[in-house]
């Protein structure tokens, strides 16, 4: 209790008075994040996304003063560079995500995911806020989809800004899947399962990592309080067997094979990762290797 306290106060100092940038801001993530942080004495809260109904609907949600809800897209340099004007801290969100989507627009995918964190680092450059943190995803864990390529690159290129850009602190968190996130499995079998259809199963043996949407923003907010220069924070994320959360849904399944790139079993941290990475008590801390 009293470290949970400590870590409670780290998190308010941190934050009071601070303007912060979200980018991809107005998806399931970044809305439930900024909820968390308008319970903070935060002086504003800027979510910048390419999703006009989105960032509709959060203003309906929210109703907050502090928050400020921006359309542009971090393929546009000028649009970023001026979201950013006065932030303290910033927390990259945006990416293309979908395995079968990115895999089909590889060159839409790496313009986003790729070439948008290289906007968003070299605007960091010039607006010198105080805190970076990338979201990346435990696809990077040896990588077999466009995906997961592209935003090992992000953690890469989160870790080069650590070296060289000394105004900034530089960070990434990496994670599995959040069970509230729009256009997951989950979407899927809650449709599925209204139509009293079977729920789709790509292999009887597939294994994921998966927690709740609390529990991803809490560890955002950790890694804020903990980031000091290029760490990859990976924390200790349950793996469940796809078919027994289908079962908790429906009994009735339908195997519909992997699509191109996915494994079995995904991994949260590679074993020459683990060997040189810090333990702690709920995380795995990489530094960087330079």
């Amino acid at each position: 209790m009293k470290q949970k306290n400590n870590q409670n106060n780290a998190i308010s100092k941190l934050l009071k008075n601070k303007v912060i940038l979200i980018t991809g801001g107005a998806g399931s993530v970044g809305l439930e994040l900024t909820k968390k942080l308008l319970e903070f004495q935060v002086k504003q809260i800027r979510i910048l996304d390419i999703n006009e109904h989105a960032l509709f609907t959060v203003n309906r949600i929210l109703k907050d003063k502090r928050v400020r809800t921006l359309f542009g897209s971090v393929t546009n340099p000028d649009r970023i560079e001026f979201a950013a004007i006065n932030t303290d801290i910033i927390i990259h969100l945006a990416a293309l995500k979908n395995i079968e989507i990115t895999e089909f627009n590889a060159l839409e995918t790496i313009e986003t995911n790729v070439d948008g964190t290289v906007n968003m680092i070299k605007m960091t450059i010039k607006n010198k806020p105080s805190l970076f943190l990338n979201i990346s995803t435990d696809k990077v864990a040896a990588s077999s989809t466009l995906y997961g390529a592209t935003k090992q690159i992000g953690e890469r290129l989160t870790q080069w800004a650590a070296i060289h850009i000394q105004t900034t602190k530089f960070a990434s968190v990496r994670f599995g899947n959040v069970i509230e996130t729009r256009g997951n499995v989950f979407e899927v079998w809650r449709e599925e399962s209204s139509k009293n259809k079977p729920l789709s199963i790509t292999h009887p043996n597939m294994k994921r990592y998966f927690w709740h949407i609390d529990e991803a923003v809490g560890f955002i907010l950790q890694a804020l309080v903990n980031m000091k220069q290029g760490e990859i924070f990976i924390p200790k994320m349950k793996l469940y067997k796809v078919t027994d959360l289908a079962s908790k849904i429906s009994k009735k399944h339908k195997v519909v094979g992997l699509r191109p790139g996915e494994k079995l079993e995904e991994l949260l941290i590679t074993d020459d990762e683990k060997n040189i990475a810090i333990e702690k008590n709920n995380m795995w801390v990489l530094k960087s290797k330079f």
